[in-house]
């Protein structure tokens, strides 16, 4: 039967943060697809739960929250084809592990191991890399539920440029159970922290900077003063004798910078002890590329955050604009942080059709000081065509999202294909895609 609107309210859920707060009609954690199926068919709205780091509503509903982390755990190596296929609930810490016994690796990883594949996936999460695409972009196939119950398989391979269009698709075509990957042999990195970049020289090298190696974050704290810390990894090739320790290739001194003496946080004030190993020890891909590990918490905890995605030549223009709001932001700011993402063709993906500079800021857990800051810092990347993360806090409209998205129309007649009756939509998603509210 369909979830009826007076049907008791569960527990109040929250996200990771605790920033969102939501009660849904009812909660679901089906162990077999066949349960998941049932659920989904029975119910007149559905919303998927990840691992709730959504820093906005995107996951919320008032009717079916289902997770599909109670699924049977799936990882298999395709090594012929070089494809892992993956269910969705598996956080990336998890998979990395028998990935990379199997002798494989991913692209690129995001900033925290703790999040699940489908939920990365579904919002465009991203790590770092001038010639890297988010983490959406290994994507070959994925199976999702829909509306109807079935199961339904999509494909690069069969559903060509339809397909760009269901991968970051925000949870709104079907609960998606499975992800197929594009892997590649594994390889090892150096990862190098340098200290105390000086401003200006971020300004006039900003490509040199963030080209610095396979993946490179710089942390700011938005004071004007030097930029405290550039997170430069480094791929091992072939020819690298440093062997198993030491500072590799990198320097001690480097455009000014200092290289670090020993392990870092990106949030001043935090132990870099539950950071992934620094100082240029060689070690694999997985154990590198992301800041935190696994079994820690990652960041601050007690925070809130935004990101906005620049096209890269537009960059240090947009940058020296911000550093008129250094005022603002430094009160309310745990640390920002700048990453790139090559451009890639994915409808939805912050970088679809240009190569990015994401600028990001992780904020003290403050909405009423925050909010205010976050419209100011939108308006002054306005002129850019920034687009907002999905999943973070921002307060972009329809009509400019429709501006900065090629292929906005086209996704919003994909999801009435796939959803004619709206069983996936929610206030979010309404509130992005208005047409999709009239269903």
């Amino acid at each position: 039967m369909r979830t009826s609107p007076d049907a008791p309210a569960v527990l109040p859920r929250t996200n990771w943060s605790g920033n969102v707060v939501f009660a849904p009609g009812r909660a679901a954690r089906p162990t077999t697809l066949d349960e998941l199926r049932t659920e989904v068919a029975a119910a007149d709205r559905v919303r998927a739960l990840g691992t709730g780091h959504s820093f906005n509503a995107l996951a919320a509903t008032e009717g079916l929250l289902v997770s599909v982390a109670g699924l049977p755990r799936v990882v298999e190596v395709d090594s012929a084809a070089q494809v892992v296929r993956v269910s969705a609930g598996t956080r990336f810490g998890e998979l990395v592990g028998p990935l990379h016994d199997a002798g494989f690796a991913l692209h690129n990883l995001g900033s925290l191991p703790h999040i699940s594949v489908g939920g990365a996936v579904a919002t465009g999460t991203h790590g770092s890399g001038v010639t890297n695409g988010t983490l959406a972009s290994a994507v070959r196939a994925l199976e999702l539920v829909t509306a109807d119950g079935e199961l339904r398989r999509l494909s690069r391979e069969q559903d060509g440029d339809r397909f760009d269009g269901c991968v970051v698709a925000l949870g709104a075509l079907g609960v998606v159970t499975t992800v197929e990957l594009d892997v590649q042999p594994a390889y090892d990195v150096r990862q190098h922290v340098y200290e105390r970049l000086p401003r200006q020289v971020l300004a006039d090298r900003l490509d040199e900077v963030l080209g610095a190696g396979y993946s490179v974050s710089v942390f700011d704290d938005w004071r004007g003063g030097d930029v405290p810390q550039v997170w430069r990894r480094l791929r091992v090739t072939q020819d690298d004798e440093g062997g198993a320790g030491g500072a590799g290739d990198a320097p001690e001194r480097w455009l000014g910078a200092t290289r670090a003496t020993g392990p870092r946080h990106p949030v001043p004030g935090l132990s870099g002890t539950v950071c992934t190993e620094q100082l240029g020890a060689r070690g694999p891909w997985h154990a590198r590329l992301p800041y935190f590990r696994l079994e820690f918490t990652p960041s601050s905890g007690d925070e809130l955050q935004s990101e906005w995605f620049l096209r890269r030549e537009d960059a240090p223009d947009a940058l020296a604009a911000l550093a008129g709001l250094q005022d603002a932001i430094a009160p309310v700011l745990h640390v920002g942080e700048l990453r790139t993402i090559a451009a890639e063709p994915l409808w939805l993906s912050p970088s679809a059709g240009r190569d990015t500079v994401a600028v990001h800021f992780t904020w003290l857990r403050d909405e009423v000081a925050v909010l205010p800051v976050v419209r100011a810092v939108e308006r002054c990347l306005a002129p850019f065509g920034a687009r907002p993360h999905w999943a973070k806090l921002f307060a972009t409209s329809a009509g400019e999202l429709r501006e900065r998205y090629d292929r906005y129309d086209d996704f919003v007649a994909l999801v009435r294909e796939l959803d004619p009756s709206g069983v996936f939509g929610n206030s979010v998603l309404e509130r992005c895609f208005p047409d999709l509210a009239s269903r």
